[in-house]
């Protein structure tokens, strides 16, 4: 039983791309995180997740336009920004993940935006997967952004705001996209959440922190028309876990419902982290672990 501990920039899709690599055995299973934003790395996390590396050999990345990898390359040199292109990036970079670490499939973790990448990676290249894990599931933006403006509402301080974007995500703009999102988050949980990962400094330092940002409000102009457009088919060849909040009204749980009830996989499973809004993962991470360890 060795551990490993990795961090380092691997060539992905000609793009310098930042990767983690941890766990307590490498004989453990490796799990591949998809993080949200479009480009919100979900690498800060990692104090979070000590835990999950007694079980996995987990893997982090900050893909193109995000985080580290913003960092090293800029604006320009990360290349072309769609969901294809992180597609294709994925694809290589399991493909490196297997031959580096000795496995013939990963399990594919993804959280939030990263499920619009992790649904169609999986469908296309079921071969390179034990297992689908989604949480923070997108299904259909439209119709995820009309139920999550509807739940704003009912926050007074929220009307004006959400009334001069206008009920119908896709009149939108990615400005107006931001005005939604600002009163669907819970503020307080994520300051809660974000604020001692960020002084901890653990994963991300000082100049990091300010291209992760800078990341997040690039990544979401430049890939706002894919996420907009993204719908998600329900076949799939691998086992499909879905895990979301019971609380989330970013994600909205009713949708994950229904489209749990309509995928066809070789076995599926969803469970619900009770009193969890979006980043179940992270705000409740042992009982998370607890239900993605558990067997059907």
């Amino acid at each position: 039983m060795t551990n490993i501990e990795e961090q380092r920039y691997q060539s992905i899709g000609g793009v310098e791309q930042w990767i983690q690599i941890r766990g307590e055995n490498r004989d453990n299973p490796v799990m591949l995180v998809l993080h949200g934003g479009p480009g919100s790395p979900y690498a800060l996390f990692t104090p979070l997740l000590r835990e999950w590396e007694k079980h996995y050999t987990v893997v982090q990345w900050d893909r193109r336009g995000a985080g580290k990898t913003l960092r090293r390359n800029g604006r320009e040199g990360c290349g072309e920004m769609s969901f294809e292109r992180c597609i294709a990036d994925a694809v290589e970079l399991v493909e490196h993940l297997c031959a580096h670490l000795g496995k013939d499939k990963v399990v594919l973790f993804a959280g939030s935006m990263g499920t619009m990448i992790g649904t169609p990676l999986v469908q296309r290249r079921p071969d390179l997967f034990e297992v689908y894990v989604a949480t923070d599931l997108y299904v259909d933006m439209i119709d995820n952004e009309a139920e999550s403006y509807r739940r704003a509402l009912k926050n007074p301080k929220a009307a004006k705001a959400l009334a001069a974007i206008g009920p119908d995500p896709a009149k939108w703009d990615h400005r107006a996209w931001e005005v939604k999102m600002r009163w669907s988050m819970d503020n307080a949980v994520l300051g809660k959440l974000f604020l001692p990962l960020v002084l901890r400094r653990e994963v991300y330092g000082w100049r990091d922190l300010r291209h992760v940002m800078a990341g997040f409000g690039y990544s979401k102009k430049a890939l706002f028309r894919d996420f907009m457009s993204f719908r998600a088919d329900p076949v799939f060849e691998v086992p499909v876990v879905i895990l979301q909040g019971s609380d989330d009204d970013v994600t909205v749980r009713s949708l994950a419902e229904d489209f749990f009830e309509r995928v066809t996989a070789p076995s599926k499973r969803m469970a619900l982290v009770e009193g969890a809004g979006h980043f179940a993962a992270f705000t409740h991470p042992a009982r998370f672990l607890e239900l993605l360890v558990e067997r059907p």
